[in-house]
């Protein structure tokens, strides 16, 4: 009877064993999509990620984050995380994320240089408007086409992806609801973007910071400011003194989305989720 109770247990024990084996075999973790384009002879990945209620509210629209430098190899994961923490605590609206990778970034993010330097260090730089039009004419469409946007587009960079979003929204301000520019290299071409006239006439609102870059980069972003009539809409976020340029665009993505998309929360500055803009205009 004993030895019958035994391999009684023992047969229970294995079956057990091989149900929580089954039960533990690892499952694809999914985030996203991925769609393969070509742009400037390159093919490069546009990673989507969706909201997690995204197939609960088929009827519900979101608001699109462009976020540059976009593959899973840059900065897709981190700006996918700081978004989705920021719609957790409410900080932010929740979004669809599209992730634009990048493969020369001074030739697609930068227009032509006349400083001899850049022009020696980064050859093939200078593509910027290409980049853009092939933002505006496939990306564009093929997001807006494929899933159920809600009209708002929202373009985010940071230090040359930073360049791309200050011209662009000085360029083709209605291309985007909203722009995103943290530590924008505006030392590149003599800070000529920073020199340019920005004409009649306000643009969506735009988000601007600046960490502890100094020099050219510094005084182009002083320029800009200067030149910013009063009623147009922007933040400016200085943060000179206590983030180096590397730690940027993690420091300051959640404030620039908490800026272009907030919401109606009241518990964020008892958090700590405080928008800081040291100088700020127009109502947006």
């Amino acid at each position: 009877m004993r030895a019958r109770w035994l391999c009684a247990a023992m047969a229970a024990l294995v079956l057990g064993a091989a149900v929580a084996t089954r039960a533990q075999e690892p499952a694809p973790l999914t985030i996203g999509e991925t769609i393969t384009l070509e742009a400037l002879g390159q093919r490069r990945e546009v990673n989507i990620v969706l909201p997690p209620d995204y197939a609960k509210e088929p009827g519900k629209r979101w608001p699109v984050i462009y976020q540059l430098d976009g593959a899973v190899t840059q900065d897709l994961m981190m700006g996918t995380g700081l978004m989705r923490w920021g719609a957790l605590w409410g900080r932010s609206e929740d979004a669809i994320i599209v992730g634009i990778e990048t493969r020369d970034r001074q030739r697609e993010l930068l227009p032509a240089t006349h400083d001899p330097a850049e022009r020696q260090r980064y050859p093939t730089g200078g593509e910027s408007a290409l980049f853009r039009t092939w933002i505006a004419g496939t990306v564009k469409p093929l997001v807006e086409t494929r899933y159920r946007t809600d009209g708002r587009a929202f373009l985010v960079g940071e230090s040359a992806a930073g360049h791309f979003v200050v011209e662009t929204w000085a360029t083709a301000p209605g291309l985007f609801t909203g722009y995103a520019a943290i530590s924008p290299s505006l030392q590149w071409d003599f800070e000529a973007l920073s020199r340019k006239p920005l004409g009649a006439g306000l643009r969506p609102p735009l988000y601007l910071s600046l960490a502890d870059e100094g020099g050219a980069t510094e005084t182009g972003m002083m320029r800009l400011l200067e030149a910013l009539p009063p009623a147009q809409p922007y933040c400016f976020s200085d943060r000179r003194s206590e983030l180096h340029h590397a730690t940027a665009l993690h420091g300051l993505l959640p404030e620039a989305l908490q800026y272009l998309l907030p919401t109606k929360a009241d518990w964020l500055e008892e958090y700590g989720m405080v928008l800081r803009c040291e100088k700020r205009g127009g109502q947006g």
